[in-house]
């Protein structure tokens, strides 16, 4: 799927955040080797050097359009790769940032990487838990709808996309792992006109930018667009647009 750097980092604050809360509880002191799957355009693993400055870290990403927008950095390194063939050998502390809702196999991928981590290593993740929001449900119901179903069927994920914090703690249990799991509803503000479309442009609405021919999408877009404006009314101050997020982190004790 190809992805925008400048359209996904229009958001760039409140998309950081997560991260942050999400690195903030690991424990692991000093680890040699860091990994940042599904890194997108990297500024966001430059905060990993940082925390670990001892570290060698690689950031992995399915797109070359984010890879080729990584910054450069010292002990920070990127390439282009697909997670669900990454090898965890020898990595200390693993993380993935809004990556693993795109992977249908992820849950046994998580298995995986616990499975492979070694004394006080930890895994951190983080998945959207709003594919009940609005922006979700207009979206899929305008896919299924009889003008767009022969060209968008089946072409957005959401009922398996994401398991529930209980699944993703029992994974990390039956790992062996030391488990933290909680979840987190930010309510962003968001600027300017039509904002929760900008948001969406830049993630969930990729699948079907792909899908359909520009015409086709300008069209589905404008209407989608009209959905949004009613569920998320715009204010003086900004757009309110609450967003729920699914965080685990994993410790070998």
């Amino acid at each position: 799927m190809r992805w925008d750097p400048q359209q996904y980092g229009k958001f760039a604050e409140e998309r950081g955040r997560p991260f942050l809360d999400l690195i903030a509880r690991i424990e692991a002191p000093s680890p040699r080797r860091v990994a940042d799957l599904g890194c997108g355009s990297g500024q966001l693993t430059a905060l990993l050097a940082e925390r670990w400055p001892t570290a060698t870290v690689e950031g992995i990403d399915s797109s070359p359009e984010m890879i080729a927008a990584a910054p450069a950095g010292e002990r920070v390194s990127f390439r282009v790769g697909d997670v669900a063939d990454w090898d965890p050998t020898g990595v200390d502390v693993i993380v993935s940032n809004a990556t693993l809702q795109w992977v249908p196999t992820h849950r046994s991928l998580l298995a995986s990487w616990a499975a492979a981590l070694p004394t006080g290593g930890a895994l951190a993740f983080q998945v959207p838990g709003n594919f009940d929001a609005f922006s979700h449900v207009l979206m899929r119901s305008l896919a299924e709808s009889q003008r767009w179903a022969s060209s968008l069927l089946g072409i957005l994920r959401h009922e398996d996309a994401v398991g529930t914090p209980e699944e993703y703690a029992q994974i990390l249990l039956d790992a062996g792992l030391r488990v933290d799991v909680w979840s987190t509803t930010y309510v962003h503000v968001l600027p300017g006109p039509d904002a929760v479309l900008e948001w969406v442009r830049g993630t969930g609405l990729r699948p079907v930018m792909q899908a359909l021919p520009p015409d086709s999408y300008a069209l589905f877009e404008q209407e989608y667009a009209a959905q949004l404006r009613q569920a998320y009314p715009a204010t003086s101050r900004g757009t309110l647009f609450p967003f729920r997020r699914l965080f685990a982190v994993g410790t070998r004790p």
